[in-house]
Parts: structure tokens; C-alpha cells; sequence
């Protein structure tokens, strides 16, 4: 059987990666329904994807007022990450599924790298021990100014989570990693203007999809 496809969307809050996620697995229906291919098309999120990982999930974004420090974040991140590879998103891969998965890895060098100032190394070997071998087939980057997102995120009129309290450099540096990270690995990495119009959004991402 044909491995299944990874495609992870990362970015700043507010860039619109959930919303993009939901709308290419839908037009992903879509074109099954009209042209059967026998493709499943699963839709997951990190941290979460399964009942352990959304438990450690609920850990990592609740708000305290001793707060977190960086690196019992980056290891509770890993370790929802590890369950969510294990129970979802391997087995998923085996049976010839397509995995749409909000955030990955990436969003760990980006986030607890870039913006927390946490060793590359460290993360890289967090990864191999997490998910040795499982890189992403693509990755659709959805970028934005870090003032843009901010302000969309802080718009939603729910309650949020920590993340979102840090203040506007914090996002800054989180962007400025996930930069250079496309420019490393660009054929995986796709950088997209977050500002388009959502229509535009989908389908530029869409060929991306259909190259693979």
C-alpha cells in the first residue's frame, strides 16, 4: 500500500492555519466525491490530535500565575507531540491516509526556538526521539505581519489562551524563525500571504497540494 501524504500548516497566531486546514480537507472531499480515489483525508492539531496529547494540551496553553518556564514547555510539547505520532498520525500514514495537521514540529523551533531562545540542538533531539524519520511532505507556511496576527487573534472574542499574552516581540521572533526556516527547506516549506482574501488563500495551497 502507497504511504499517505503529511501536510502540516504552521504560523503566528491569527494567521489563519485552522481555517485553511478545514477548507482544503473539505475541498479535499470535494474532489473524492467527483473523481474517487479511495484518499481519506484526516484533519488533526498540535498540541492534541488524540485523548492523551489534547490532555497535555489543556497543560501547556492554561494560564497561571507562576506561569511556565520554557523548557517544561518545549518537553510538554514533545510529549503530547510523541502520543499524537504514535496513536494518530503513524498509523494514519501506513494505511495510505492524507494527514492535514495544524502545526508540527516546526512550530516548536519557531516558538520555544525563536521565541523562547531555547538550543536548536536540544529541539532537533526532542524530534529524533519524538518522530525519527517522519519529516512533513509539505508544509504550508502562512505568514503576516506578527502585528496583524496579534491583532486578529486578540479579535476573536473568546477567552485565548497564554500564548496569546505575550507581548508583540515575542511574535516578531516566532516569525522571523519561521522564516528562516522556509528559506532553509524550500521545497517543503511554501511561505503564503496570510493577508489574502481566504478564496485566494485556498487556492494557492491547493497546488501546492496537487504537486504532490
Amino acid at each position: 500500500m502507497t504511504r499517505g501524504r503529511f501536510i502540516t500548516f504552521e504560523g503566528i497566531e491569527g494567521a489563519g492555519k485552522s481555517s485553511l486546514s478545514r477548507a482544503m480537507a473539505a475541498a479535499l472531499a470535494a474532489q473524492e466525491s467527483v473523481r474517487p480515489t479511495g484518499r481519506v483525508i484526516i484533519t488533526t492539531r498540535e498540541p492534541g490530535g488524540t485523548p492523551l496529547a489534547e490532555d497535555i494540551r489543556d497543560l501547556v496553553l492554561a494560564r497561571r500565575e507562576t506561569g511556565m518556564p520554557p523548557a517544561t514547555e518545549l518537553l510538554l510539547m514533545f510529549a503530547a507531540r510523541a502520543a499524537h505520532v504514535a496513536q494518530l498520525i503513524e498509523p494514519a500514514l501506513v494505511r495510505g491516509d492524507w494527514v492535514l495537521c495544524d502545526r508540527f514540529t516546526d512550530a516548536s523551533r519557531a516558538y520555544q526556538g525563536g521565541g523562547r531562545g531555547l538550543d536548536a540542538g536540544s529541539i532537533d533531539s526532542l524530534a529524533n526521539m519524538a518522530h525519527p524519520g517522519l519529516t512533513p511532505d509539505l508544509t504550508l507556511l502562512l505568514d503576516l505581519p506578527a502585528e496583524l496576527g496579534l491583532q486578529r487573534a486578540r479579535g476573536r472574542g473568546d477567552a485565548g489562551d497564554r500564548f496569546e499574552d505575550e507581548a508583540l516581540g515575542f511574535f516578531a521572533r516566532v516569525r522571523e524563525r519561521y522564516l528562516e526556516l522556509a528559506a532553509r527547506e524550500p521545497h517543503r516549506i511554501r511561505v503564503l500571504d496570510a493577508t489574502l482574501p481566504p478564496a485566494a488563500l485556498l487556492r494557492q495551497a491547493l497546488a501546492l497540494v496537487d504537486a504532490l
